[in-house]
C-alpha cells in the first residue's frame, strides 16, 4: 500500500456534513484505508474572496489506487456530493473538493495531475490541517510543520470536534 495525503474543502450547503460523507465515501477500507484526519478547520476563501468561508481537513490513506485512479475516486466522490465543475467558477463555492496533496514521495507532472500538488506551499488551509497530522513530513525537500509556519494562517479557526 502506498501513503497518501489529501486536503478536503467545502463552502455549499452543510460542510463538515458534506465532507464527512466525503471521507466515508473515499476510504472504502479495502483499495483506501484512512489512517488520520485533522480536524476541522473554518477558513477564509482563497482566489475568489466573495464567497462563504470554507471547511478545510487533511487525511492520510493508504491506498492500493494509483494516482490517476485514486483521482478519479476523488473526482467521482465530488460529483456525488453535488460539485459540478462544468459550471463552477474557479477557486469560487463548491460542496467538495478533494486534491491530493501528495501520493508518497512520488514527482509527477501530467495533464490534470501534478505531485506533488503545485501550491501547497501557499495554502495555509491545506499546510495548517496537514501539520496537525503529519508534521515531520518532508514533501519536495520541506517539512510539513515548517511550511505551515511559514504562511500566514490569519482567520483559520480550528472547529471544535461535533459528537461522533
Amino acid at each position: 500500500m502506498t501513503e497518501a495525503l489529501l486536503a478536503l474543502g467545502g463552502n455549499v450547503g452543510n460542510s463538515r456534513a458534506i465532507l464527512d460523507r466525503a471521507v466515508a465515501l473515499l476510504c472504502d477500507g479495502k483499495d483506501v484505508r484512512l489512517k488520520a484526519r485533522s480536524s476541522d478547520y473554518l477558513t477564509p476563501p482563497w482566489g475568489f474572496k466573495y464567497q462563504a468561508p470554507f471547511v478545510n481537513l487533511c487525511i492520510v490513506v493508504e491506498t492500493t489506487l494509483p494516482p490517476r485512479e485514486l483521482l478519479e475516486r476523488a473526482q467521482a466522490v465530488e460529483l456525488q456530493l453535488g460539485r459540478d465543475r462544468a459550471n463552477e467558477k474557479r477557486n469560487g463555492p463548491r460542496t467538495a473538493d478533494i486534491d491530493i496533496i501528495a501520493y508518497d514521495n512520488l514527482a509527477l507532472d501530467e495533464p490534470n495531475l501534478t505531485l506533488p500538488h503545485p501550491h501547497l506551499f501557499e495554502r495555509a488551509f491545506v499546510l495548517v490541517p496537514l501539520a496537525e497530522i503529519a508534521p515531520d513530513r518532508v514533501i519536495a525537500g520541506r517539512k510539513v510543520s515548517e511550511a505551515a509556519a511559514a504562511v500566514g494562517a490569519s482567520g483559520i479557526t480550528r472547529l471544535a470536534r461535533p459528537d461522533r
